[in-house]
């Protein structure tokens, strides 16, 4: 047997597994998912579902909504939005984007995959004060959320403007945005302001179809099944839908699972994380805490400018803190209520109107299911919100971008005038739904 035959026999199979893969991985595939598929994706919180695109492009197309949120997403009881939607076989499905430690700048990545999907379509966003802290975006739970495929969206969408500029300079701060050095040197180039050249073009356009198929096949193997646990919440409630009725409901749930401390929060949760010695800790722990100073005032324009762009009509539900943890820690209500009216400023400013305050609710009976998430009553409180919002046909939007709210001057401004005061800079017109783009 000749030398040339022999390597051929140990390394033709390796060489032909490896050319094999590639033409899978660039070949353009296809796929749909079940119904149930979807339905599991869409309450799973999964972060690869969050990372990926596929699955989410499928869902929004149809009958699913996006609600953009955080942890607060997983107090999943019997009044949660989910649970809500599935009792009363309502004419839309949440499809739950976020968790822990996700905020604008990973749903702002997180968008970039499904921008059709987002056009001329329905929103909802939860908007937490908590996000507003002095450097913003954690970098390690950036990294929990974050994709190249969202970055290689990005970059071969990206046309020079502020907004594109920032985004690239914010990414390149993160770990995770400098983990490929394709990417990396192409977010440099948008940084700049330069066009990507055609060699870059033609490589991140390679990578993209390599990671679209992974994230085809993959994203749903093995995700988290609540589909359960919210039929069994569901049981909970009443076959017809009233709002006393629900109340009835909360109350109950509320006062049967908050009996084992002074703040009503939920039992199993200060019973895991808030023992005797972590409470001394805590107490006053949060006295000089400011939500009023942050980059995240710029990092959220990223997502209203995005918002703006593909004119989704969106709905801004901004939570409470525990009123009685929040005494506990010394947290201030002044300043958090400051940072509550920056954050209204910004939207109502740039016509963003459809903003739900529940910043002063903290301390109603059974509102919140922990120190700083929503609960019983509190979910009640965001279906009056989105339970209208949603049965109103798509409105035309006409938001007006302003991008004084990219700037420092703006990320760490305390003073805010009344919106009916409002005067800006820079304005960008994003014309309605239904007259022609300038």
């Amino acid at each position: 047997m000749s030398n040339r035959r022999r390597l051929w026999q140990i390394f033709g199979p390796v060489i032909c597994a490896v050319l094999l893969l590639i033409a899978v991985l660039l070949f353009p595939w296809d796929r749909t998912y079940s119904a149930n598929s979807i339905f599991e994706a869409a309450t799973s919180q999964s972060d690869r579902i969050f990372k990926g695109q596929r699955m989410k492009q499928e869902a929004l197309a149809g009958k699913y909504v996006p609600f953009f949120g955080s942890s607060e997403l997983s107090r999943m009881d019997s009044l949660h939005p989910s649970v809500l939607a599935y009792k009363y076989n309502r004419n839309y499905t949440p499809f739950l984007l976020g968790g822990a430690g996700s905020q604008s700048l990973a749903h702002f990545y997180g968008m970039q995959g499904i921008k059709s999907q987002l056009t001329n379509k329905k929103a909802v966003v939860i908007i937490s004060p908590q996000w507003f802290t002095k450097k913003g975006q954690d970098k390690n739970a950036f990294s929990l959320y974050y994709s190249n495929l969202q970055a290689i969206n990005f970059l071969l969408d990206a046309k020079d403007s502020i907004a594109t500029r920032y985004a690239a300079r914010r990414l390149l701060q993160m770990p995770s945005g400098k983990s490929s050095e394709t990417v990396k040197y192409a977010l440099m180039t948008v940084a700049s302001g330069q066009p990507l050249s055609e060699s870059q073009k033609l490589v991140l356009q390679t990578r993209r179809r390599m990671l679209v198929n992974e994230d085809t096949f993959f994203s749903t193997f093995q995700l988290p099944d609540r589909v359960n646990k919210i039929k069994a919440q569901a049981k909970l409630l009443p076959d017809k839908y009233t709002i006393n009725g629900l109340t009835k409901v909360a109350d109950a749930e509320g006062s049967l699972h908050t009996t084992n401390n002074k703040f009503a929060i939920d039992n199993t949760f200060f019973k895991t994380r808030l023992n005797e010695k972590e409470l001394k800790k805590l107490k006053g722990s949060q006295k000089h805490f400011d939500y009023t100073k942050s980059v995240e005032y710029s990092d959220f324009e990223l997502m209203l400018k995005q918002f703006a762009h593909e004119h989704t009509d969106v709905l801004f539900i901004i939570p409470p803190i525990n009123a009685k943890w929040a005494k506990y820690t010394h947290l201030s209500n002044k300043m958090y209520q400051k940072s509550v009216k920056k954050i209204k400023y910004q939207l109502a400013s740039q016509g963003f109107s459809n903003i739900t305050d529940l910043s002063k609710d903290g301390g109603k009976k059974y509102f919140m299911q922990d120190t700083i998430h929503l609960g019983w009553n509190g979910w009640i409180a965001v279906d009056k919100a989105v339970k209208p919002f949603m049965q109103k046909s798509y409105s035309n939007t006409n938001y007006r971008i302003d991008n004084y709210f990219f700037t420092r001057n703006w990320q760490n401004r305390t003073k805010v005038e009344s919106i009916k005061t409002v005067k800006l800079s820079n304005k960008t017109v994003v014309p309605s739904t239904g007259s022609k783009k300038k």
